[in-house]
């Protein structure tokens, strides 16, 4: 992988971007941040992106452009809406940010793009056999790859687990809303984390989301037999990984 590339990153709270060097994963503008419109709506969204590449000054206006989002995304379509309005639900999503940016774009789920982060340029670089990335925030986003290949939209934070959507119950949303302690946290990781490995018998987890600055609470609480460290790249990770999946050399991800 070389060159640059633009990553864009669309959250429920706030829209990033910048210019990505693809060799070495630094950014090479100042990272843009803008609020995420109240309401999340399509126009207005699109509208925050516009103004966003505007104040990324001096970009080649042939570089590739990668935009991760809070849904599933497939054929460039918009199947959910996370944080956001749900009239993105089934949008040809894709083909509005292209008509809106003036140009073609890749774009992908934002788990997804964080966890091809992690293997451009983080914990799961080099790593042979099933990386798993989760992130642990509102909800809980997964993001499975293969020897640095992304299997895209798997939404494992939505197994059903003793009877409950288990980021309902595990997420870092749910530990503040229960008032959790680490401990008490960790019992129900755990269970997340087991299963995984029963189902899926991966090589290594990596933990992302804020939270994960806190990894050393409750990441050696957990008794599991895949190693599961914590993930390089927290904020950045979505600018990242949209920028590295624009130039991906690996088949569409759709």
């Amino acid at each position: 992988m070389a060159g640059t590339a633009v990553g864009i990153d669309i959250g429920g709270t706030g829209i990033k971007g910048a210019l990505v060097d693809l060799a070495s994963g630094d950014l090479l503008t100042d990272r843009i941040k803008l609020p995420t419109p109240k309401g999340g709506k399509p126009d207005a969204i699109l509208a925050t992106t516009v103004e966003l590449m505007n104040q990324l000054q001096g970009l080649d206006p042939d570089a590739p452009v990668g935009v991760c989002f809070p849904a599933v995304v497939k054929h460039g379509v918009t199947l959910s809406a996370a944080n956001i309005s749900k009239k993105w639900i089934g949008l040809h999503a894709e083909e509005l940010f292209e008509t809106a940016l003036g140009r073609d774009i890749t774009f992908a789920n934002d788990a997804d793009a964080a966890g091809y982060a992690e293997a451009s340029f983080g914990a799961a670089r080099g790593v042979d056999g099933v990386a798993i990335m989760t992130t642990l925030g509102t909800g809980i986003g997964t993001a499975i790859l293969h020897n640095g290949v992304l299997v895209p939209n798997a939404e494992l934070g939505h197994l059903e687990i003793d009877g409950h959507d288990i980021e309902t119950r595990a997420s870092n949303a749910a530990r503040e809303r229960d008032g959790l302690s680490w401990s008490e946290w960790a019992e129900r990781l755990q269970k997340f984390y087991r299963a995984l490995e029963v189902y899926l018998s991966p090589d290594l987890f990596i933990v992302g989301g804020g939270i994960s600055k806190q990894h050393s609470q409750f990441l050696p609480l957990l008794q599991l037999t895949t190693p599961i460290v914590p993930a390089v790249h927290r904020n950045n990770a979505g600018i990242l990984g949209a920028a590295a999946l624009a130039v991906r050399t690996i088949p569409p991800l759709n």
